[in-house]
């Protein structure tokens, strides 16, 4: 009894010291990729649906690819919240590189459409917004990516030239 008791101890130091090396394949000393919104197009506008394509650019400062694998994202546009969902959609940034994507949403500005209005009045006027959300990378396992950026967007820059 004292024997299989003795083998069962060096067994689990040796399981413990051997798990040690393992914890090295999981510590992560890269750093977090910065996601930029770049352009905001509109697709189409009507008055209960409004549809928009996020453009955005992940930048990988690390000198390894990034898998990116979804973004759970939140838009407001001054205090008013235009978008949030989410978007599944796999790639790569290979490492030291940037990538773009798109996201397309789709949104519901009737009930807000004072404050719209108010907001589109001047469309030289620039209206701030807020990206929330988390972006999950990671190829085996996740890793999730807080953001939070701030910015303008500027009406008539999203009005194409013909409609001014």
């Amino acid at each position: 009894m004292l024997g299989r008791w003795r083998t069962f101890q060096l067994f689990t130091l040796m399981l413990t010291l051997s798990l040690g090396g393992c914890a090295s394949w999981f510590s992560d000393d890269s750093v977090d990729p910065a996601v930029h919104l770049v352009n905001v197009e509109v697709v189409r506008a009507k008055l209960l649906e409004q549809k928009f394509i996020l453009h955005f650019r992940i930048d990988n400062p690390n000198d390894s690819d990034l898998t990116v694998r979804g973004l759970e994202y939140r838009i407001h546009l001054g205090d008013l919240l235009l978008a949030e969902g989410e978007h599944e959609h796999w790639f790569t940034v290979g490492p030291k590189r940037s990538a773009y994507f798109k996201v397309p949403i789709r949104t519901n500005l009737w009930p807000q459409v004072k404050e719209v209005v108010k907001m589109l009045k001047n469309s030289n006027q620039p209206i701030p917004y807020r990206l929330q959300g988390e972006m999950e990378t990671g190829l085996f396992i996740a890793h999730y990516v807080h953001l939070e950026r701030n910015g303008v967007i500027i009406p008539a820059d999203l009005i194409p030239e013909q409609h001014r």
